[in-house]
C-alpha cells in the first residue's frame, strides 16, 4: 500500500503545480455542497467545520450543508465519504492522524488512495486535561500517582486507536505508567465522561475545549515550546516525557475521481475564505488553529502522517 500510495502522492504534487493556474476558472457548483463530517454534532472537528463553512459560503458561491455521520472512529462517515459519487458535490473532512491509523490498524473499509486532498484547515497541538474537580493540580501529580497505582487510572478517548487515544498512550509510554482506555463515540462524549468525572485524565485539542474551559484543567501541552494560549501549562518535554509535537490535522478532502478543476476550484475558494479577516476573527474566538496547505502540501501531510502511524503509533499497542 505504501507504494501505491507513495505514486499517487507524487501524482498529485505534480498536477496541483501544473492545475492551480488553471485553477478556479472552469468549473463551478450549481448546487448545495455536502460536507461529511465523520463526528457527531458538537464536535471538535463538527464546531471548526461550521466555522469554515460559514465563510466559505461566500468563496464557494453555494451553501455548504454539514452532514454529521459519527461512529466507528470516524469509519462510518469516511467510508460514505470515499463511495460518494465524485462530482463535486459531497466533501469531507478528515482526521489526522486517526485517518491514517483506523486504515493501518484495518479499522475502515476504505485506503489512502480512495481520497484526493483539497487543503489542510486545521492543526491543532494535544492536550493532557482533567476535570475541574480533579485532585490533579499538574501532570507530574498524575503520572506520579499512576505509578504508585498501575492500572487505576481512566482515560476517557475519542475511539479505540484514534487521535486521543494515541496521544494517551504517547504519554503513558514515555512517562512510565499504565492506565485503561475507555473508548467512546467522539471527542464530544469523551469530554462529557471526563467532565461528569467518569474518567481522570483526557487527551484533547483546544478548539474541543473552547466552550468548556471552566469545566477542565489543563496539565501539560504536547508542543516543544509552551502554547500561549496556555502559559502555565507545561510541555510534557520539560517534564521529561514524549518531547515531541504531538496533536491533529483536519483537512478537506474530495472522493478518488473528483476532476482536477474541481479540486482547484475548492483549493482556492477554502482559501480565500481562511483569509477572510471576519473568519480570522470568529475562528481565534472559538479556537480554532488554521493552518491552509494547498492540494500538494496536504498530499505531503497525508502521505507523512501515513508514515507516522505505521512506523510509530503501530507499536504503541506491540
Amino acid at each position: 500500500m505504501r507504494k501505491v500510495f507513495a505514486l499517487l502522492t507524487a501524482t498529485v504534487l505534480a498536477v496541483a503545480v501544473l492545475g492551480s493556474a488553471a485553477g478556479a476558472e472552469g468549473w463551478t457548483p450549481e448546487k448545495n455542497v455536502s460536507i461529511i463530517v465523520a463526528y457527531k454534532a458538537g464536535s471538535g472537528t463538527d464546531n471548526t467545520a461550521r466555522v469554515l463553512s460559514k465563510f466559505a459560503t461566500k468563496s464557494i458561491g453555494q451553501t455548504l450543508v454539514i452532514q454529521n455521520q459519527p461512529g466507528g472512529s470516524g469509519s462510518i462517515g469516511w467510508t460514505a465519504l470515499s463511495q460518494a459519487r465524485p462530482d463535486g458535490y459531497t466533501l469531507g473532512f478528515v482526521n489526522l492522524p486517526t485517518l491514517c491509523s483506523n486504515i493501518v490498524e484495518q479499522l475502515g473499509d476504505y485506503k489512502m488512495e480512495d481520497f484526493v486532498p483539497i487543503c489542510n484547515h486545521v492543526n491543532e497541538t494535544s492536550m493532557v486535561m482533567v476535570g475541574k474537580d480533579s485532585p490533579f493540580n499538574t501532570l507530574a501529580e498524575l503520572v506520579a500517582f499512576a505509578k504508585e497505582n498501575p492500572g487505576k487510572l481512566k482515560a476517557s478517548t475519542n475511539g479505540k486507536k484514534a487521535s486521543n487515544h494515541i496521544g494517551a498512550e504517547l504519554l503513558a509510554k514515555s512517562a512510565g505508567f499504565t492506565y485503561k482506555a475507555i473508548p467512546y463515540g467522539g471527542t464530544a462524549d469523551q469530554l462529557l465522561a471526563l467532565r461528569q468525572g467518569e474518567v481522570d485524565f483526557s487527551v484533547a485539542k483546544e478548539a474541543d475545549i473552547a466552550s468548556m474551559m471552566s469545566e477542565v484543567k489543563v496539565l501539560g501541552v504536547f508542543s516543544e515550546s509552551r502554547m500561549p494560549s496556555f502559559p502555565d501549562a507545561p510541555t510534557l518535554g520539560e517534564l521529561g516525557y514524549y518531547g515531541k509535537w504531538y496533536g491533529s490535522a483536519r483537512a478537506i478532502v474530495a472522493p478518488k475521481g473528483t476532476p482536477q478543476e474541481v479540486i482547484d476550484f475548492y483549493a482556492d475558494a477554502f482559501k480565500r475564505a481562511m483569509e477572510d479577516p471576519e473568519y480570522i476573527a470568529a475562528a481565534e474566538k472559538a479556537g480554532v488553529t488554521t493552518l491552509y496547505m494547498d492540494p500538494a502540501q496536504t498530499a505531503k501531510l497525508l502521505a507523512d502522517q501515513y508514515t507516522f502511524c505505521t512506523d510509530e503509533v503501530s507499536k504503541l499497542w506491540d
